[in-house]
C-alpha cells in the first residue's frame, strides 16, 4: 500500500476536513492518505506574510509526519492554491511533491489556454508569480478574484455559488478555453458551479490528488533527502530531519 501525505498549511481545520469530505471518497482501495494541518500560522492564508509563515508551517508538518509515521511517503500534496514551501518541501522530502495550483496548471494546460477564479483580492500577484515560476506564464491568461477571501466562502456556501459564479463567468475571455477554480476551501464547489460556467472548469484539490496519484507530480532533479543548510533555533522535528 503506497502512503501520501495531504498537508494543509492553513491552521483552519475546517478546510482539512473540507479536502478529506471531497478528496477521499476518490482515493483508490490500495492508497492510504494522511491529512495533516499547520499548527501555526494563518487560518487561512491571504496575504504575502501569511504565506511566508506557511511555508515554514507545511515543512513542520512534514517533518513531524515523517517523525512520527516510520512507513514511506509516496508523495506529498500541498493542500493550498499557492503551493507554500513546494520547492523546498520537494528538495527536502525526496518523494514527488505538488500542490492544488501546480497540479490544476499541469491539467489546465493540456486543455489551452487557462484562467484562475480564487477568493482573496492579494493573491492575484502571488498566483501570476507562482505561474511564471512554475513555466505556465504564458498559458495563464486572466485572474479574477473575488473580494471574500477562500475563508469567507468557505463559510457562506450560498454567497460562494453567487460570488464565485458571476466571476466564473467575467474569466471566461482572452482566449480562455478552461476555468480553474482554485482553494483549499473551495473543493467542491466546481461541481456545482459547471451548470451555469460557460467553460469547463477544474477543482484545484481534485486536480492535486490526480496528479499526485497519476504520478505526474513533479520530483526535485537535485534533492537532498534533508536539509542542507545547518540551522538553529528550530522545532524538534525539523531538527531532526536528517542533514546533509
Amino acid at each position: 500500500m503506497k502512503n501520501y501525505l495531504i498537508i494543509n498549511p492553513n491552521t483552519n481545520a475546517l478546510t482539512t476536513e473540507r479536502l478529506q469530505n471531497v478528496l477521499m471518497p476518490l482515493v483508490p482501495k490500495d492508497i492510504k492518505i494522511l491529512l495533516t494541518t499547520a499548527s501555526f500560522g494563518a487560518n487561512y492564508i491571504a496575504c504575502e506574510a501569511s504565506y511566508a509563515v506557511a511555508s515554514h508551517a507545511c515543512l513542520e508538518a512534514w517533518a513531524s509526519q515523517i517523525l512520527v509515521n516510520p512507513e514511506p511517503l509516496a508523495g506529498v500534496l500541498i493542500g493550498c492554491f499557492g503551493d507554500p514551501a513546494l520547492f523546498a518541501l520537494r528538495e527536502m522530502s525526496a518523494v514527488p511533491v505538488t500542490g492544488l495550483a501546480e497540479a490544476s496548471f499541469i491539467q489546465a494546460a493540456q486543455i489551452g489556454p487557462f484562467a484562475v477564479v480564487t477568493g482573496g483580492e492579494r493573491w492575484k500577484p502571488m498566483i501570476q508569480r507562482l505561474a511564471i515560476n512554475l513555466g505556465f506564464g504564458d498559458h495563464l491568461r486572466h485572474i479574477e478574484t473575488v473580494t471574500p477571501s477562500g475563508a469567507e466562502l468557505q463559510a457562506n456556501p450560498e454567497m460562494a455559488i453567487q460570488c464565485l459564479g458571476e466571476a466564473c463567468r467575467q474569466a471566461a475571455k482572452d482566449g480562455v478555453r478552461v476555468i480553474i477554480l482554485g482553494g483549499a476551501g473551495l473543493a467542491g464547489y466546481a461541481e456545482k458551479l459547471q451548470s451555469i460556467c460557460p467553460l469547463p472548469l477544474i477543482d484545484s484539490a481534485r486536480a492535486g490528488l490526480e496528479v499526485l496519484l497519476a504520478n505526474q507530480a513533479p520530483r526535485a532533479k537535485n534533492f537532498l533527502n534533508g536539509s542542507y543548510a545547518q540551522w538553529s533555533g528550530m522545532s524538534t522535528s525539523l531538527s531532526q530531519v536528517k542533514k546533509i
